[in-house]
């Protein structure tokens, strides 16, 4: 595909940037299936957060434009081939993942109404409703505001100039491959949707990928890519699941408990590899040390913030503590990872446990240094769920940097949680 003809034809009125409601991630379907069935009532609002304070999207992006994106994403729904693919693929080995009531509902789902506002140089987006709805406009909303930036950095460029600027940007991406390529027992995933260059480009990644890695290439988060390419569509859960529970605890013993509520529910819906802990949303190291003994027995850890290595060292010493072999245990690395990190993880984790890799930003969107003035370089935006019920919810981290919520609940929930002095990381994705 010429990605750099595609791009120079974007100057159409509306060339939709989000096409199926299945260009999202396949966490995110898993999650609403659950909440779907355990917490469908909740009220929820999601709200945009830029932690890169120094992008000034609301400069960069016309308004009228990103409403038209927005506006496009709520005519969206299910087509048939999507939910045939949905409702009869096979994922992680499990037939018929996705119950018929919860199909029923996301075949007639329109997304939710959005609130969008500018505040100086950036924008206000923020979504109300019922969580099983709600949610879903995270991904979507992301996937549009990253290559809407994108796409304003490289207005004005000609074609041959995006030519050359796409033809750098595919060497250095399969150069990461080749460096990749022949690691022993390498095992490597696409996350990279949540914060792309654009689908096109995240597309072309993944069957670098694929070819690149053969079987060490697992698959991909985005489930439009695993359909269209005929490859696994990978994901588990994420914090929100323990933030919206947290919120709607009553009290401190009930919040104390409601990040094991939520793996109690996940426990009840999937098996096998489906059950990977995310511990790091109030402290990896307190979390694990006062889990209940069934988690022990879950097949992995995810580990999305600090300092990857002590969270690996923290959760082999958890397992061994509780009479597991951290050898068949999975370890999925999942936070900025680029091929330095990647590479020597592998290495000091190989034969340990079974390391794996989620690689997202650094992969999908890695225009470091290629235009003046470094305005394609990737920055972190996220839209997070901010209030449950009327209740604002909280998140710590392993990673001081990546904490949110109102002060006095963050300091709350650091007490209910022994969450002591924290180590501070650049966030960099």
């Amino acid at each position: 595909m010429d990605i750099a003809t595609r791009v120079y034809n974007h100057k159409w009125k509306i060339d939709p940037i989000v096409r199926p409601l299945i260009d999202t991630d396949f966490y995110k379907l898993l999650m609403c299936q659950s909440v779907f069935r355990n917490k469908p009532d909740t009220k929820v609002t999601f709200s945009l957060i830029n932690r890169s304070a120094h992008v000034p999207l609301a400069d960069l992006i016309d308004e009228g434009e990103l409403r038209e994106q927005l506006d496009h994403i709520r005519s969206l729904s299910l087509s048939r081939g999507e939910s045939t693919w949905l409702r009869g693929n096979t994922f992680y080995g499990k037939c018929r993942m996705f119950r018929p009531d919860f199909m029923e509902w996301f075949e007639n789902l329109r997304l939710p109404p959005y609130h969008l506002e500018r505040k100086g140089d950036q924008y206000e987006l923020t979504f109300e409703g019922s969580w099983p709805e709600v949610m879903l406009w995270e991904i979507p909303a992301l996937a549009v505001l990253m290559e809407l930036r994108s796409r304003a950095v490289l207005d004005g460029m000609g074609r041959f100039e995006l030519q050359v600027l796409y033809a750098r940007a595919m060497t250095r991406v399969w150069e990461k491959i080749e460096r990749l390529r022949g690691v022993d027992g390498l095992s490597i995933a696409d996350f990279g949707t949540r914060r792309r260059h654009s689908f096109l480009w995240q597309d072309w990644c993944v069957q670098a990928m694929m070819e690149g890695l053969g079987p060490a290439f697992t698959g991909t988060s985005n489930c439009l890519i695993a359909m269209r390419r005929e490859v696994e569509a990978i994901g588990t859960n994420a914090h929100e699941l323990p933030m919206v529970y947290s919120a709607l605890a009553e009290d401190d013993t009930a919040l104390a408990q409601a990040p094991y509520e939520v793996l109690s529910d996940w426990h009840e819906e999937h098996e096998g590899n489906l059950r990977i802990i995310l511990p790091d949303t109030y402290g990896t190291k307190g979390f694990l040390d006062n889990a209940p003994d069934w988690l022990a027995g879950w097949t992995g850890i995810r580990i999305d913030s600090g300092e990857p290595a002590k969270g690996a060292e923290i959760a082999i010493d958890w397992w061994t503590s509780r009479g597991e072999d951290p050898r068949g245990k999975r370890v999925i690395f999942s936070d900025g990872l680029d091929v330095e990190q990647i590479l020597d993880l592998q290495t000091r984790f190989s034969g340990r446990v079974q390391a794996s890799f989620g690689w997202g930003t650094l992969l999908t969107n890695d225009f470091r240094g290629l235009v003046p003035g470094d305005g394609l370089a990737p920055f972190s935006l996220v839209c997070k769920a901010v209030s449950a019920n009327g209740a604002p919810t909280v998140k710590l981290s392993d990673n001081p940097e990546k904490a949110m919520g109102p002060a006095a609940e963050v300091e709350r929930y650091k007490r209910v949680f022994g969450v002591g002095r924290q180590e501070s990381f650049e966030v960099i994705v």
